[in-house]
């Protein structure tokens, strides 16, 4: 296949490098929220317009907002003053084929529905206040949605779409800890809510992890309290980093607290976004659930663009799955780099480019691995169309 270029990379590996810096937004963070909502408005519009037409119709909600409300938390429990606000934005196919779709409703209820499954502490009726605003999509993109090579989707846009693999230490204990934090820690102690930011700094051998957590103030007594379950935290997050690591672990949790002033980071609804902190996709974690300064990465918001052929979502998570697989089944790699490009109105199995770039283990030569790799990329991009179903199904996370 034309348009794929191998070569090796000279370039300092991850692990190798004295400072390494991660970071991972929870699932209640105000940026996360945004991505959720807008991935979950995406995958009903599509179901729905399965159901309906047999197909996914033209559609991308990747421009949701959040707008910080206003709370009064208290020990004990306080309350929401001012709810949050939550413009549903982006477009969408509202009539096809004589038929009239009520995207707008459809969306709404996907928004709904993700808060209430995954906040527990934040209602959706009374704490939020959503605004639709779906239009239709651009003549020009929504014929080239409609357009195919054969069986095959046409790039709406020239973008691009990076992966990298493996994952360094530093990256799987963030990634983790974040989640272990969710799935965890809050089942044994609710007073920690979703909105939870890890940030992991490695200087040489030495791991930082400096954690944000909302409190939720029903289930805090006190400050003695919250103290309590901070340092319970402190010692889960501990014992759990030598899962991932051997190196040492520092952990911090809510470095902005004055036991003094009373000032704590206590929440009525687990999320910030209550009192002070905005919300939009695409500005949180790529689509391998991380932010890695160190590593390249996309700009683009993979969350709720359309799956068939908004390459800004398509190959954002090609690219991870071709690098992973290549780190997976290739021996001598020791780091490889997937950028992919495309070009508006082209096949999207048919890329302007596809780069692997390689960093070998010692003794490893690139020629050798050049040509399993090139297959493996191959291969993928010949199953691109697969993506589109796993996203629908909800198979493979965008943040």
């Amino acid at each position: 296949m034309p348009n794929i270029y191998v070569e090796k990379l000279v370039h300092t590996p991850i692990e190798e490098q004295i400072i390494e810096i991660v970071e991972r937004k929870g699932i209640g963070h105000p940026d996360s929220l945004a991505d959720g909502m807008a991935e979950a408005m995406s995958r009903e519009l599509s179901k729905e317009y399965i159901r309906r037409f047999g197909a996914v119709l033209h559609h991308n909600t990747d421009e949701t907002q959040i707008v910080a409300g206003r709370s009064n938390p208290q020990f004990g429990g306080g309350e929401v003053i001012e709810p949050i606000y939550v413009l549903l934005v982006g477009r969408a196919t509202k009539y096809f084929n004589g038929e009239y779709i009520p995207a707008d409703k459809i969306a709404l209820k996907a928004a709904k529905d993700y808060i209430k499954q995954h906040m527990q502490n934040l209602d959706a009726d009374l704490d939020v206040v959503f605004n639709v605003r779906l239009g239709e999509g651009s003549t020009d993109l929504q014929d080239v949605f409609r357009r195919r090579k054969g069986q095959v989707a046409l790039a709406n846009d020239t973008s691009f779409g990076i992966g990298f693999a493996p994952l360094s230490e530093t990256e799987n204990l963030v990634y983790n800890v974040e989640r272990r934090i969710y799935e965890e820690f809050r089942r044994m102690n609710p007073a920690v809510g979703e909105d939870v930011k890890v940030m992991g700094l490695r200087e040489k051998d030495k791991i930082t992890l400096t954690i944000a957590a909302a409190f939720v103030d029903r289930y805090v007594d006190s400050i003695k309290d919250y103290d309590a379950i901070k340092e319970e935290l402190e010692g889960f997050v501990r014992e759990i980093s030598s899962e991932y690591t051997e190196r040492e672990v520092e952990v911090f949790v809510n470095t902005a607290d004055d036991y003094e002033t009373g000032c704590v980071y206590l929440t009525v609804t687990g999320t910030s976004a209550e009192n002070g902190d905005d919300g939009s996709v695409g500005r949180g974690n790529r689509c391998n659930g991380l932010i890695t300064p160190g590593r390249p990465m996309s700009m683009e918001a993979s969350s709720g663009k359309n799956p068939i052929n908004h390459v800004g979502k398509i190959y954002n998570i090609l690219a991870n799955m071709i690098a992973r697989k290549i780190s997976e089944d290739v021996e001598g790699v020791q780091e490889v780099y997937v950028r992919i490009l495309s070009q508006i109105g082209k096949p999207i199995n048919e890329p302007k480019a596809l780069s692997i770039q390689l960093i070998p283990q010692k003794g490893y030569d690139v020629q050798k691995i050049e040509r399993p790799a090139k297959n493996i990329a191959e291969d993928l991009l010949g199953r691109v169309g697969k993506i589109t179903d796993m996203v629908i199904e909800g198979k493979v996370k965008t943040f």
